[in-house]
């Protein structure tokens, strides 16, 4: 969970559907796509949601016999170049004729009403 107050940006709640760490203003999870609440400013709340990042890829084991490992690893840092957090997504094997796509997105919301603050 984060450091950050209820009620400001950046805040955290967990799902209760599939208790991953969600944000708090979220009104459905992305992580299992639940709805959470009724939002009646869902065109409103639609327009300020953006992509800034969208990466897609497909990996495939090379030809022969021998099978692929894989691990999927997100990690986010600062402006710095520190490490923010690091998680493990999944592994697996892929094995001759098979493929796996993969897909990372990050979605963004503009805050409205709250004056930028900076961490120290």
């Amino acid at each position: 969970m984060s450091l950050a107050r209820p009620g400001t940006p950046g805040a955290t709640r967990t799902c209760p559907h599939c208790k991953a760490t969600i944000l708090e203003s979220a009104n459905v999870c992305p992580s299992c796509r639940h709805h959470l609440r009724f939002d009646p400013d869902a065109v409103q709340s639609a327009q300020l949601r953006s992509v800034p990042l969208r990466v897609e890829g497909t990996i495939r084991p090379p030809t022969g016999d021998n099978a692929l490992e894989y691990s999927v690893v997100l990690t986010i840092r600062n402006a710095d170049g520190q490490e923010i957090e690091r998680h493990v997504m999944g592994v697996g094997a892929l094995f001759t004729g098979e493929e796996r796509s993969f897909t990372v997105e990050v979605e963004a919301v503009e805050v409205r009403g709250y004056r930028a603050r900076r961490k120290h």
